[in-house]
């Protein structure tokens, strides 16, 4: 259930998306402690500016029930950063990261929720 969206303006070749989302999703069921096969991860372009300027900037959206408290998004953003810095060269001074604790009631999948 925890999701991870990241919006950038860097391209990413199709070749990379993959390692990308996979390294991604990886870090976040680490750090949420949830099982890897209720993590999505999603990646979508985006227009940006940022600092008054535009080019290498990405915003990073992390919901989840449970697994968000400020240790675990201390480290979130850490290891974000760094992988964001490392595969794609954006700077993490130019990342934003919101972190969302969301009630089971209000997470629907398979036609239910987990509430």
């Amino acid at each position: 259930m925890p999701i991870l969206k990241l919006e950038t303006d860097v391209p990413i070749p199709e070749g990379r998306r993959a390692g990308l989302l996979s390294s991604l999703s990886r870090v976040v069921a680490e750090t949420t402690r949830k099982p890897e096969r209720y993590v999505m991860v999603t990646l979508s372009p985006a227009s940006t500016i940022m600092s008054g300027g535009e080019g290498g900037s990405a915003f990073v959206d992390i919901r989840s029930i449970g697994g968000l408290d400020d240790p675990a998004n201390r480290l979130l953003s850490r290891n974000v950063c760094q992988l964001l810095k490392d595969s794609l060269g954006i700077p993490p001074e130019r990342t934003y990261l919101n972190f969302t604790d969301i009630s089971a009631g209000h997470w629907g999948w398979n036609g239910d929720t987990f509430g």
